[in-house]
């Protein structure tokens, strides 16, 4: 057995001792809201300007929180992972956080302001498919579940360091974050984006994903409770 693997074995025997789990087709789902995990979505310069130039403003709802360090730098509490027989994760998930987008728009016939809104929530990060999905609200629409939002690349993979007696830190980093055409169409459509901007979508990096997780408990357990965006 690599040490690679030896170090996922302990972090996920660290887990499964104070959790709950589940099993499906889809792996076994191990509950981390007791434990200091996080991702951190932190656009890209060239998002910000162009969230900027269209007049786009990002904030956090639900369990996420901006971090105040950095522009449009937002933190999602890791709620679950999902790992195979062979302790290989499959996918984690940030239920509870969410990405409110806001612009205002104006109307090609009237010329008039609209205010428009995109939500993004409950986020997912498939290992499998390497993509990140979330459930999609327009303003005043209805939610579309897991809508693929990004396409990523690994940039660090997953390093688990282990601390006696037991003590469990991992790090990864994934980036080169690109919109799926289903998110390029929400963006387009949601946020009535300008046609002179609907070439950048295709070209634009929104960033990275930073991944930290450990053993240590929180002083409060984060609410799994699904986020959904007020009507």
């Amino acid at each position: 057995m690599s040490l690679s693997l030896s170090f996922r074995t302990v972090a996920v025997s660290a887990v499964l001792a104070g959790t709950a789990v589940s099993a499906s087709a889809a792996g076994i789902a191990i509950p981390v809201n007791a434990f200091v995990a996080n991702s951190v979505q932190d656009f890209s310069i060239e998002a910000n300007a162009n969230f900027r130039q269209v007049g786009i403003q990002v904030s956090a709802k639900g369990t996420a929180y901006a971090n105040a360090d950095k522009t449009n730098s937002f933190t999602l509490p890791v709620t679950s992972i999902s790992i195979s027989p062979l302790l290989k994760i499959l996918s984690g998930t940030a239920v509870g956080s969410a990405l409110q987008f806001d612009r205002i728009a104006e109307d090609e016939e009237t010329g008039e302001e609209v205010p428009t809104r995109l939500t993004l929530a409950n986020f997912t990060i498939n290992y499998t498919t390497k993509q990140v999905l979330a459930d999609a609200t327009p303003m005043g629409g209805a939610t579309t579940k897991q809508v693929p939002i990004f396409n990523f690349q690994t940039l660090t993979p997953l390093g688990l360091k282990y601390k006696f007696p037991l003590n469990i830190t991992g790090h990864e980093v994934l980036g080169d974050l690109a919109l799926t055409p289903e998110a390029k169409n929400l963006y387009k459509v949601t946020l009535k984006l300008p046609t002179f901007v609907w070439p950048l979508l295709d070209t634009l990096r929104f960033g990275t994903l930073t991944q930290d997780i450990s053993t240590k408990l929180r002083s409060t357990p984060i609410s799994t409770k699904p986020y959904v965006p007020a009507p």
